[in-house]
């Protein structure tokens, strides 16, 4: 399993603005802060979350696309890729996996981090029917698609994209997580890239306590020193 030390280019595919800071910006920041390029790729502009009904036919795509852009700032990165889906339509096709396949031959990376296709019956807030599309086509493009020259060869003929094999994949929100990192150090970045989805997030009276409180339960399950944060992750060795 790839150590967070040895990791030098990462690409997060994620359903909507905010949902990597929910669950993995802490490890992004410590990611970046060791040399990492990190590469967000947003399927959706999240038009379809928020609680402002004025911003609706389009106004809350866009506020919702600067919210993820300043979040992503916090944490040390600054590629994002929209794809354009309606939010709370996604589907796992075979357009959406053409679509991420030809962001990993891009940019390339040794670890792919998304949601999980399987739904949570613990907590039900990831199973989000988009996230699970998103993590259900991920997976499906790291393997065999962007892998296969032979899968969409339009990317080849047409883009230049040689095939390319993911290491691994570190999946969000599953309730059989098998690797933590640590975040005790970048736990106040991640907190900070959520106050910048202030559609999102300005209502949680208790953000810092709600987010601090999850890390912790993830640090004691861990074995990590008391006072420990971490973000828990189902990883899958995919070379």
């Amino acid at each position: 399993m790839l150590d967070v030390a040895e990791i030098r280019k990462v690409l997060v595919v994620a359903a909507h603005p905010d949902d990597i800071d929910f669950g993995g910006a802490g490890t992004v920041a410590t990611l970046t802060d060791g040399g990492a390029e990190v590469v967000y790729c947003l399927v959706t502009d999240g038009d379809a979350g928020g609680f402002d009904r004025a911003l609706d036919n389009g106004g809350m795509a866009a506020v919702r696309r600067a919210e993820q852009t300043a979040a992503a700032k916090c944490v040390g990165v600054t590629d994002l890729r929209f794809l354009g889906y309606r939010d709370g339509a996604v589907e796992q096709s075979l357009g959406l996996r053409r679509d991420i396949a030809r962001v990993i031959r891009q940019v390339r990376p040794d670890l792919v981090i998304t949601s999980t296709p399987e739904r949570n019956y613990a907590r039900l807030g990831p199973s989000h029917p988009d996230h699970r599309a998103v993590g259900g086509a991920t997976l499906d493009a790291v393997y065999p698609d962007a892998r296969n020259p032979y899968a969409f060869p339009e990317l080849l003929a047409d883009e230049g994209l040689e095939a390319w094999t993911v290491r691994e994949v570190w999946m969000l929100g599953s309730m059989t997580p098998n690797h933590h990192v640590d975040v005790t150090g970048t736990v106040d970045r991640k907190i900070a890239a959520l106050r910048a989805h202030q559609s999102q997030t300005s209502h949680m009276a208790d953000l810092d306590g709600m987010i601090k409180g999850w890390l912790t339960a993830n640090a004691v399950t861990a074995g990590l020193p008391e006072g420990s944060y971490a973000e828990a992750f189902h990883a899958v060795v995919t070379a």
